[in-house]
């Protein structure tokens, strides 16, 4: 059986372990950056591009093509699910950052399931990204809808409660980024250690093969937690900007 360490190796026919420890190089002013994931997550979205335009370039009303048909289903879901949870006069404006926030974690997730490709959001510092980019909508949203009263909610029942509530706000990007990030890369880490269980790194296709109950499994983690990530951030949104009752 090969170390996970021999077999990213072998996978790394990108030569991203040339330029240091897991593609990990300094960069003045920046530090430490993962070229790795810089590189991928620009990938996903030029795929993403050549997707939604493909998909949408021959829109038709009487006769949608397949790939219409399924971004139409994705949007209209999401924005059922969006308009359950937000005033849609509000929501409706969101609806643009929503589906392409559900796209690309979507595509993030299973990019790392394409031979010798990597998922963005295996590596930490993209979910931590995502999540603070929402955690800061909500707040902008919040304070917009409701102005200083947004603050309210900090001592709502009792002021006593202040410190409970500041934490349940700061563990929301926390755990969005923590159960992203260890989902996917511990799908990724699996396969690597699969791969090496069965020798068939060289043979990257009968590798996929034999461990292929494993990647359709990894295939409905990919969706569920894109699904989750955004469910989530409608959920938190529909909090921030909702009426006083």
């Amino acid at each position: 059986m090969k170390g996970l360490e021999e077999v990213h190796e072998e996978l790394d026919l990108w030569g991203f372990f040339e330029l240091g420890h897991h593609g990990v190089v300094h960069v003045p002013v920046f530090g430490d950056v993962n070229a790795k994931t810089i590189v991928m997550t620009w990938v996903v979205m030029i795929v993403i591009g050549l997707f939604t335009v493909v998909a949408t370039r021959n829109m038709k009303v009487d006769r949608p093509g397949k790939l219409q048909l399924m971004v139409e289903e994705i949007f209209s879901f999401l924005r059922g699910l969006a308009f359950e949870n937000i005033d849609p006069r509000k929501g409706a404006g969101l609806m643009c950052l929503i589906f392409t926030l559900f796209i690309f974690l979507l595509f993030s997730n299973l990019w790392g399931l394409v031979p010798t490709m990597m998922s963005p959001t295996a590596d930490v510092n993209t979910t931590l990204g995502m999540a603070l980019t929402v955690f800061f909508l909500i707040q902008v949203l919040g304070f917009r809808y409701k102005g200083i009263g947004f603050l309210k909610h900090f001592i709502q029942p009792f002021v006593v409660f202040l410190p409970i509530t500041i934490i349940e706000e700061l563990s929301k990007p926390v755990t969005l980024a923590l159960r992203l990030y260890g989902n996917i890369y511990a799908g990724e880490v699996l396969i690597a250690v699969l791969l090496g269980l069965f020798g068939l790194v060289p043979d990257l296709l009968g590798g996929f093969l034999a461990s292929v109950v494993w990647l359709v499994f990894s295939i409905f983690v990919s969706c569920v937690q894109a699904f989750i990530f955004t469910m989530l951030t409608i959920a938190y949104i529909g909090q921030a900007t909702a009426g006083e009752h």
